[in-house]
């Protein structure tokens, strides 16, 4: 038997969660600046949230990336997090990691169900920078999140960098997709970490304001 400590959920703590599942495109086309700048954001990420002891013990962070499709780190605690370092390579199979984030958010649901834990609607947050290459699985996952978005059981937004199809983004969900300014991924993580902490602070259920992203996205 293992003497690790499972850090992935403690059910002692009796704050409400707000689960966010990273979908990062990986793939082939994002080699070079464009990873280096992601995996610096993620960096910016990881030490803002640790700056707001709300956040440590509200927050739970998990990452699936593609291509291909994996979970690169399943669910875990804002304080226990420790930011990947991705390499690009592979294809862009947007679909199948829509759907492994989808499957990721209903099982932490039913973890905090199981568990008595309140929690705010999880947050599923795309990066792109390219086309699907899965055929028509993406429209597939753009049917499932928008009936969660509709039941409000998710919060879903996508960004698209240089050379995303902005048109499967559109058709992801009702909520209208971002546009990254050039590779300001450091800016948009500063943004999410912001906005994370913002509805950790309030009461599950509550509409919380979300912050201008002028800094990193574009119209």
């Amino acid at each position: 038997m293992s003497n690790i400590p499972d850090v992935s959920f403690d059910p002692t703590n009796p704050d409400p969660r707000v689960a966010c599942v990273l979908v990062l495109d990986t793939s082939g086309s994002m080699h070079g600046e464009r990873i280096d700048q992601l995996n610096q954001g993620l960096v910016e990420f990881h030490n803002a949230l640790q700056s707001d002891s709300v956040a440590q013990s509200r927050v739970e962070i998990a990452i699936v990336t593609f291509g291909p499709a994996q979970l690169t780190q399943d669910f875990i605690s804002a304080s226990n997090f420790t930011p990947p370092v991705l390499q690009a390579n592979g294809d862009t199979p947007l679909g199948a990691a829509l759907q492994q984030a989808l499957d990721q958010i209903a099982v932490r649901k039913q973890l905090y169900k199981d568990n008595g834990t309140p929690y705010y609607r999880p947050w599923i947050f795309l990066i792109t920078d390219g086309a699907p290459t899965d055929g028509n699985a993406w429209q597939a996952a753009a049917t499932r999140i928008k009936a969660d978005e509709a039941n409000k059981s998710v919060a879903f937004f996508s960004v698209g960098v240089e050379g995303a199809d902005i048109e499967v983004l559109k058709q992801l969900s009702t909520r209208p997709p971002m546009m990254l300014k050039g590779l300001h991924f450091r800016e948009l993580f500063v943004w999410l970490s912001a906005s994370l902490k913002a509805v950790s602070q309030s009461q599950p259920g509550q509409q919380v304001p979300l912050s201008s992203a002028e800094s990193w996205s574009q119209v």
